[in-house]
């Protein structure tokens, strides 16, 4: 007989004395552990509505559903998990696996009802009890990770041996690393309403998961003609809003987007544009410009069965996007590859043809619309002593003249006054051609426009960064030029706009250099437009104003990208051209004569 077997009985008795866990309700109350799984809480001011709860309840308790003082938002969809306690077994999942860890479980778990329509509710929406009660169950991230996951790292060339030539930094991922990658992707569908021309990034990542690269093609041009583009350089507003961001990291939908196209030396092929277009017989269509918002409106006017053509003041299209982007960060092939795909649908281009006023009045005689997407021509001005003298250029107009080739010499020192993509570009550029580069910027690196990871790759490349100096004169010193320049310190704004640079003391800093470029804008260059047409727009700060069809309030004229207010990025100009395509093939605002 074991030892146990002797006790047992004496344990037994000496639990009779013991009161009974069970007791009278709700005379009595029996709280529950502090990290107990009771009733569901919600802080509305972390939920984004990306309904991973939803998904990962497997027994169908939670619902997403609509709610009065929520509405959808960039980032949000306005949504708000409904948890029904007939089918909940607290299990807690939904809590470890929240985006933001809005969601909680208090350690209440009594709640006594008539009515069992209320034994479902919306967790932060529908006051109880126990909402503001701080003990229960919550996210734990330091055992628990299913909330978050760590991106797939992108393969890139060494900083010490990509400066030395202008091929691609980017080197791309794998299939195997792509599927890993795009299978992250919760379908929360939140980046589509962060995308300016709404792309169906759920429904094309999880093509290329399951590795159908083909499908996830013909989603890409469903609503962007310029796929490759954007998946090198776009400004992924899609990722700043993606929920496994908020504990991990966003995924690449950028590089996954880059990734798919790549896969296919022809995309014509993918999308079989040589067939017939949609209908036939529309109309003409004259386009100007053949940047992103041009190229946008003529493939899908094209698809619709409208002739359009496209007018470009340079030999080659592409606009600034294409020309003033450097060829290690937007390589010439991938855009060939694109272009491909607008003539085979039939758009017809038309180069070296600068379109002056008389041509825009002739064009609404010929054509039954007319879009203009001229872009930003000019580079704009800079007021300091010093920028008339010989070595001080505008960076926009050495980018737009292919410095690559290697024939424009920019001296041992060169320094960039500036902080956006062309001052990174003009940096990274001269680097590559040589030369020593100093990036001066009044803010903070924090403050900088330019794409994060372009100011990240900078930095790798040992770009000297002096943020927080303000420019104050640039002199003649010898054969250099020697730039002055003060230091800054950051004030904040009592309205809560963005911190402001102030001068900080009196000491002026100088650096001698060959080159200084000036980044620091575009502007547009209206002049080509005809009195009796401009005169009806209205044009503020040198872009035209639309509504949200891209009408300027002038029959038959409609314009879209960097000449129209937006955040001017290539993505946008697409769906303005897309937006455009399709008013004007509603036809509301079309009629053959202006005058």
């Amino acid at each position: 007989m074991k030892f146990t077997d002797i006790v047992s009985p004496f344990l037994a008795w000496s639990r009779a004395a013991k009161k009974a866990d069970t007791i009278p309700y709700p005379q009595k109350s029996n709280p529950g552990s502090d990290r107990y799984r009771g009733f569901h809480r919600n802080d509305l001011d972390k939920c984004i509505g990306c309904g991973r709860c939803e998904e990962i309840c497997q027994n169908l308790a939670i619902g997403m559903v609509q709610v009065e003082d929520s509405q959808p938002v960039k980032g949000d969809s306005g949504l708000r998990p409904l948890v029904d306690y007939g089918r909940c077994c607290w299990c807690a999942l939904c809590i470890d696996v929240c985006s933001t860890g809005s969601l909680s479980l208090s350690n209440s778990y009594s709640w006594t009802t008539y009515n069992a329509d209320t034994c479902a509710y919306i967790p932060g929406t529908d006051e109880k009890a126990w909402d503001h009660t701080p003990k229960g169950y919550s996210q734990d991230n330091s055992i628990l990770k299913w909330a978050g996951s760590p991106r797939v790292s992108m393969p890139a060339a060494r900083p010490d041996k990509r400066v030395d030539s202008f091929e691609e930094v980017i080197r791309g991922y794998s299939p195997e690393q792509a599927a890993i990658e795009a299978a992250r992707c919760i379908q929360c569908g939140l980046c589509v309403t962060a995308c300016p021309a709404h792309m169906h990034i759920p429904e094309y990542l999880r093509a290329i998961a399951d590795g159908d690269y083909a499908g996830a093609v013909k989603l890409f041009f469903d609503n962007n003609p310029l796929p490759e583009m954007c998946g090198k350089v776009c400004t992924r507003e899609c990722e700043s809003v993606c929920a496994m961001g908020y504990q991990g990291e966003a995924i690449a939908i950028r590089w996954l987007k880059r990734f798919a196209c790549e896969q296919f030396e022809s995309l014509s092929d993918v999308l079989a544009v040589d067939e017939k277009p949609l209908e036939q017989g529309r109309g003409k269509v004259a386009i100007i410009g053949t940047g992103p918002a041009g190229l946008s409106a003529a493939y899908y006017l094209s698809r619709m069965g409208f002739e359009a053509h496209v007018f470009d003041k340079d030999e080659e299209g592409g606009g600034v996007a294409q020309h003033a982007i450097p060829e290690y960060r937007l390589p010439a092939a991938g855009y060939e590859k694109q272009m491909d795909v607008f003539r085979k649908a039939g758009a017809h281009f038309h180069y070296g043809t600068e379109v002056n006023d008389a041509d825009i009045l002739k064009m609404s005689d010929d054509y039954d619309a007319v879009f203009i997407a001229a872009g930003l021509q000019k580079s704009s001005e800079f007021r300091i002593p010093g920028v008339e003298l010989p070595g001080v250029k505008h960076a926009f107009y050495f980018l737009m003249n292919k410095p690559e080739d290697g024939s424009i010499d920019v001296g041992a020192r060169v320094l960039v006054i500036g902080g956006g993509n062309v001052a990174m570009d003009t940096a990274r550029t001269c680097l590559r051609l040589g030369s020593e580069v100093v990036i001066s910027y009044r803010r903070r690196i924090v403050d900088m426009p330019a794409d994060e990871e372009e100011i990240e790759e900078a930095m790798e490349e040992s770009i000297d960064f002096r943020p927080q100096t303000i420019p104050i004169r640039i002199e003649k010193a010898g054969q250099r030029l020697k730039y002055f320049y003060a230091e800054a310190e950051m004030i904040d704004d009592p309205n809560g706009g963005r911190p402001k640079p102030v001068r900080k003391d009196d000491i002026e800093h100088g650096i001698e250099i060959d080159t200084v470029f000036l980044a620091i804008g575009q502007s547009s260059d209206l002049g080509f437009l005809p009195e009796v047409i401009a005169e009806k727009m209205t044009i503020q700060w040198g872009e035209i104003e639309v509504d949200k069809d891209q009408y300027t309030g002038v029959k038959n004229i409609y314009a879209g990208g960097d000449i129209t207010p937006g955040a001017g990025d290539i993505i946008t100009a697409i769906a303005d051209g897309m937006r455009a395509a399709k008013a004007i093939r509603d036809g509301g605002n079309l009629i053959v004569n202006l005058k």
